[in-house]
């Protein structure tokens, strides 16, 4: 299990919404990479990059603050945002990200889902599944999709990809807890373990997580770390602490 502090970037800073809703935004950082270089000092290994302009469009308008990072840090950079072509994910993939997620095209476009995976293989893929109450949303969680969230894990788990972040909107940037049952069962559909987003709002959450380890591998947090309610450093440790029990 590993933290990844998140980095959502809207009009070139790093930011974060609640419950997706781009009417309410609040700016952490004018620059995404000196944030970046934060959470590296902190210890951390991986970073989970948002691009909400891509996502609200559909094209990616970020790419270049992910060079930068990738430039700059030593940190892994997973992301997603806008990603519904072959092309962009070759581009991300070229730009140095180590995992570009699907998301909104794992439901409209499941052709690209396929193609995705013979382009640059199902481990550097990452399923992103963002819900309310239990159906996938997309399009920048604007739209519903009717698709039931465990549904599309499974189909995604099927066809190839080795992981998944699935993320309860409900939640997201609300600091108002976690859901533990809800990654269980997506894992158990997944058929591997996820990277739990939405509600981590302090190291207790981290810590709930434990029971169910083997369930999870990652934990995303992002309004804590900027408000200060989960330092990242304890939250690397924690993490670690708790892979290390299970093996």
């Amino acid at each position: 299990m590993y933290l990844l502090p998140a980095i959502d970037i809207l009009g070139g800073k790093a930011v974060r919404l609640a419950k997706g809703d781009y009417n309410q935004v609040t700016v952490y950082n004018d620059d995404p990479v000196a944030q970046a270089r934060v959470f590296e000092q902190a210890g951390a290994q991986w970073v989970h990059v948002v691009d909400l302009d891509g996502a609200r469009s559909g094209v990616p308008e970020n790419i270049a603050i992910v060079e930068r990072i990738v430039r700059e840090t030593s940190l892994s950079v997973e992301i997603g945002g806008g990603i519904r072509s072959l092309e962009t994910l070759k581009r991300l993939a070229d730009a140095g990200a180590a995992r570009m997620v699907l998301g909104t095209a794992l439901v409209n476009d499941p052709e690209l889902a396929h193609a995705a995976i013979a382009a640059v293989g199902g481990d550097r893929l990452t399923a992103g599944i963002d819900a309310k109450g239990g159906e996938v949303a997309v399009s920048g969680w604007i739209e519903g999709s009717g698709v039931a969230a465990a549904d599309l894990a499974r189909a995604m788990g099927a066809a190839g990809f080795k992981h998944i972040v699935y993320t309860d909107i409900a939640r997201d940037g609300m600091q108002t807890g976690i859901d533990v049952q809800a990654y269980v069962d997506m894992a158990n559909a997944f058929g591997n373990p996820v990277i739990a987003s939405g509600g981590v709002a302090s190291l207790a959450d981290i810590e709930r997580l434990a029971p169910v380890a083997e369930s999870i591998e990652g934990v995303i947090t992002g309004r804590a770390v900027y408000e200060g309610t989960l330092d990242v450093a304890a939250g690397v440790a924690l993490c670690a602490e708790l892979t290390a029990s299970r093996s």
